[in-house]
């Protein structure tokens, strides 16, 4: 069986506050940084690069910053 390696953004800092991702050849695995043991989401390879798309093109950006 294989050992996740569990890693959050960067954006993240110290902050437990965030969610964690673990990565196999045929699967994202999603889960809550504060509750390791607790239930994950699975995303195929391409779901999540639409997803991740998805949310980079919505959120909100500070004053100032560019959109590269």
């Amino acid at each position: 069986m294989q050992t996740l390696q569990w890693r959050k953004s960067t954006y993240s800092g110290d902050s437990s506050n965030c969610v964690e991702i673990a990565t196999t050849p045929t699967t994202i695995l999603v889960r809550d940084s504060k509750n390791p043991a607790g239930p994950r989401l699975a995303f195929l390879p391409a779901t999540w690069v639409v997803f991740t798309s998805s949310v980079a093109e919505t959120r909100p950006r500070s004053r100032g910053e560019s959109f590269q």
